[in-house]
């Protein structure tokens, strides 16, 4: 079914082929909590040459990762009818050409953060790549269940990098970002997963639907937004924002429950795509009210004094 699929899509030109290598789509919100970082390590508007070389090494580098993830898992995605059109999987790029486009990226990015932003973030970059697609990818995928949970500690590092970018340091405010991110991971891909099931069963993937059936994993997505919802407000208890995000914490964080509780009790394919559709939203707007909230709560409050 995947071959059929494969190839009856038109080929792509080139450029197209070594673009969708990156997972552009994936690399936008990674590249967008990286920013969110960024303008939320320190007062006022940031320093924009620093924050533009910070943009533009992790973009690089996390794109260097989603290649390489590609070039990993072409016979997987062969077998995936979601996958089978990468260019990978077709067998439209080489495995040197692949190799070599994400070495290249990798090392334009290093670069970038080396001399143009500071050591500490080309490190943890670098780390974060190799985090992704070597130990997730490479070992933790193919050989367990949890292998979202634990590989999701890389998937959450974005907003760390992005502060670590702008402050040489790493504050608890980062890590606190992150914990977000990492307890949003679960749900988000397992919500996937539920519906992607036969996809992953034929690639061979022990994913938390199949090893442990759809009902049990079903249950722990609505433990994990119960879980995201207390950790979503901790930036509020801690006094990194205000009222702006507590409020739309509080909503997006009830709808999430909501996804959650339905699925677990309710179950249909086009409940769970809706679950994780919402869940892209949800951590969209979370951070996009959390640097609303950074910029106009001084001034709310400036103006309430």
């Amino acid at each position: 079914m995947a071959q059929t699929l494969s190839a009856s899509r038109p080929q792509a030109s080139r450029a197209a082929q070594f673009y969708s290598l990156t997972k552009p789509r994936v690399i936008k919100l990674i590249v967008f909590c990286a920013v969110i970082g960024m303008l939320l390590a320190q007062p006022g508007w940031p320093d924009w040459r620093l924050a533009g070389a910070g943009t533009l090494g992790i973009w690089l580098v996390a794109s260097a990762a989603a290649a390489f993830n590609c070039l990993v898992e072409q016979q997987i995605d062969r077998r995936m009818v979601r996958t089978a059109w990468r260019p990978t999987a077709r067998g439209e790029l080489t495995t040197m050409q692949s190799l070599a486009f994400s070495a290249v990226l990798c090392a334009l990015g290093s670069a970038v953060l080396y001399f143009w932003v500071n050591p500490l973030t080309m490190v943890l970059t670098f780390a974060t790549f190799v985090g992704y697609a070597v130990v997730y990818t490479v070992v933790l995928k193919p050989l367990t269940p949890q292998n979202i949970v634990i590989g999701g500690a890389s998937g959450a590092m974005p907003p760390v990098l992005g502060w670590a970018a702008m402050t040489g340091d790493v504050g608890p405010e980062a890590m606190m970002l992150c914990l977000i991110i990492f307890l949003w991971t679960p749900p988000h891909f397992w919500a996937l997963a539920l519906y992607r099931a036969e996809d992953y069963r034929k690639a061979g993937l022990p994913m938390l639907p199949i090893t442990h059936g759809p009902e049990f994993t079903r249950l722990q997505v609505f433990l994990y937004t119960i879980v995201l919802f207390a950790a979503t407000l901790l930036p509020f208890v801690q006094g990194m924002s205000g009222f702006i995000y507590l409020i739309a914490a509080l909503l997006l964080g009830v709808g999430f429950m909501a996804y959650g509780w339905m699925l677990w009790r309710d179950y249909s394919e086009a409940l769970a795509r809706r679950t994780f559709r919402f869940s892209i939203w949800h951590l969209s707007l979370l951070f996009a009210a959390l640097l609303l909230d950074h910029y106009l709560n001084p001034w709310l409050i400036h103006i309430a004094g």
